[in-house]
């Protein structure tokens, strides 16, 4: 990862998030229609973290980004680290009025079976190193490949769209309001450092919330 700032998009990095994004939605919808537990989650989970990340940094650079404090550059993970617990605030209330409509409520509790028939510590942890995926590729690689004027709005429609590949209308909320955020801070930065931190943030704490809100 550097620092650059990539103002027009290549072929080569137009053509790594193409088939690297077909590749990645494949290993979604596999992945999510597994068993809960399964060894066979596992893998696919982390070969789903894998695909992300290696096509995000095979497009080309991948800048961490700065933001300024006090007149001086400095790299933006505290601010990053709030806006992940803030976004986490909002879906936790919004979690206490889902669990009462039983349509989206059963949505929920098909993603935290996930969690609740594995084991949590290595839930937790690929949980974590997707989040880190999916923005080194979403915020990395395919926002920059995006024409300029249509960049924040692209990315956020391509990494909801992407989400449909797993059948949970909640899942692909979570992404589009997610989505916004973190591609305002790549615009923000010039980097995916801020939407990893957040999204990690966000990950780590949805992933202990959820389960005390739908107990």
């Amino acid at each position: 990862m550097g620092d650059a700032v990539i103002d027009e998009p290549s072929f080569r990095r137009r053509a790594v998030v193409i088939a690297f994004g077909v590749i990645g939605v494949a290993a979604l919808a596999w992945g999510l229609r597994t068993e809960p537990g399964s060894g066979v989650f596992y893998t696919s989970t982390l070969a789903l973290a894998v695909v992300w990340c290696v096509g995000g940094l095979l497009s080309g650079p991948v800048p961490l980004g700065w933001e300024m404090h006090d007149g001086q550059r400095r790299r933006p993970v505290v601010s990053a680290i709030i806006t992940g617990a803030a976004l986490a605030a909002v879906f936790v209330v919004g979690a206490l009025v889902v669990r009462n409509i039983p349509v989206l409520s059963d949505r929920v509790e098909g993603v935290l079976d996930f969690a609740r028939d594995g084991s949590w510590p290595i839930v937790l942890l690929l949980t974590v190193a997707n989040g880190v995926a999916e923005e080194v590729f979403f915020r990395g690689a395919v926002q920059p490949a995006l024409p300029k004027l249509i960049r924040l709005p692209g990315s956020v429609l391509v990494y909801t769209a992407v989400t449909l590949a797993t059948g949970n209308i909640m899942l692909v909320f979570a992404a589009a309001l997610l989505g916004v955020v973190v591609s305002l801070q790549r615009r923000a930065t010039d980097g995916v450092l801020a939407p990893v931190v957040t999204h990690v943030t966000w990950s780590a704490l949805m992933f202990v919330a959820l389960p005390l809100v739908f107990r």
